[in-house]
């Protein structure tokens, strides 16, 4: 039933938000299976390099319902793949199948796709209906399509501020956020590939930048040590998967640790983020201090902002400045937190 297509589409959204946090860079997918308006299969892309939503759909329809299949409209979140990657294209395996009708909210922005397995569906006979809920759709592979066309992380500042619109102490670390807050905050660490701080917060917090609070996985650490000045026994020299930016000759390193050898300033920091994206890093997390979100926030390098704001009043240090306007509140008990999102694409 036509009217029904957003119903299931909308279903593909909750099934693609499953892999949060285990498939990026890929994009997030999710994949139901419809016959006279019974859903028969589901899946979602549940793991970087791992079987698309697709495949793990048409796998998750019971032995009795495959003849169902011929006759069963599919609805998918994003264009079926055309081409082969680290699996088969899904567009053969539903041709295939000789499914009946596709369902598809957003095109693929990937140049490899972007129409052509649509185009491959269509030709082998197959009825396609596109556009269903796609301003949701391109929201959800906001980050892949940020990947995919500039070769770039898609990039979220976080910082906690207090009332009067301060960030920490000099030379001191102080809690602003709450136990609730901080859980918030570590999901969206679960979310992220890397996470980034500058040489002072390193000195001062000593932090591990690890999920700690939330399921998931802990994202990889990122420092900048351009003089040498974060000791060797800190916390987050210790992670054998760090990767530090520094130009100093013979930076020492452990284990699987990477250097990145370009200062950070306005010269260098699409090289960086070029650099950071071709090391897996497709979502980045900036978490500080205010010099480097300010940093980030005047080269105009960023998609997304999270302020989380207290009803402290206290502290030296200003917070990142700001000429923008909040586009979703949320309380997390006496915290606010105040989410800004710009999409920089292109």
């Amino acid at each position: 039933m036509e009217e029904n297509h957003e119903i299931f589409i909308k279903r593909c959204f909750d099934l693609a938000k499953r892999g949060l946090g285990a498939v990026s860079p890929n994009p997030l997918v999710g994949c139901v299976i419809v016959h006279q308006n019974t859903i028969i299969g589901e899946g979602w892309h549940q793991q970087f390099g791992g079987a698309h939503a697709e495949v793990n759909a048409i796998a998750s329809v019971t032995p009795e319902n495959k003849y169902k299949l011929t006759e069963s409209t599919v609805y998918v979140s994003l264009e079926p793949c055309c081409h082969t990657g680290k699996t088969p294209p899904c567009t053969q395996l539903l041709i295939q199948h000789q499914v009946k009708k596709v369902v598809v909210s957003t095109l693929d922005p990937n140049p490899k796709v972007a129409g052509n397995g649509i185009a491959q569906l269509k030709a082998a006979g197959i009825a396609v209906v596109q556009g269903i809920l796609e301003n949701e759709g391109n929201a959800l592979i906001s980050s892949f399509t940020k990947n995919i066309l500039q070769q770039k992380p898609y990039i979220t500042l976080k910082w906690a501020q207090t009332k009067d619109g301060f960030i920490s102490k000099n030379g001191e670390q102080i809690a602003i956020s709450n136990n609730l807050s901080n859980r918030f905050v570590h999901q969206i660490r679960s979310e992220m590939d890397g996470i980034m701080v500058g040489t002072n917060t390193v000195l001062i917090d000593n932090p591990t930048l690890n999920n700690r609070l939330f399921y998931g996985k802990s994202p990889i650490p990122i420092f900048i040590d351009q003089h040498g000045k974060v000791p060797i026994n800190s916390n987050i020299r210790q992670n054998n998967k760090s990767i530090i930016i520094s130009t100093l000759p013979n930076y020492p390193t452990l284990g699987e640790q990477k250097i990145i050898d370009f200062p950070m300033n306005e010269a260098h920091i699409n090289l960086i983020l070029k650099a950071l994206y071709q090391m897996n890093i497709g979502k980045l997390l900036v978490e500080g201090g205010a010099a480097l979100l300010q940093f980030f926030i005047d080269q105009n390098v960023f998609d997304e902002i999270i302020i989380i704001e207290s009803d402290r009043v206290l502290g030296t240090v200003k917070a990142p400045n700001l000429d923008l306007l909040p586009n979703k509140m949320e309380n997390i008990g006496e915290i606010v937190g105040i989410i800004i999102k710009v999409i920089n694409f292109l």
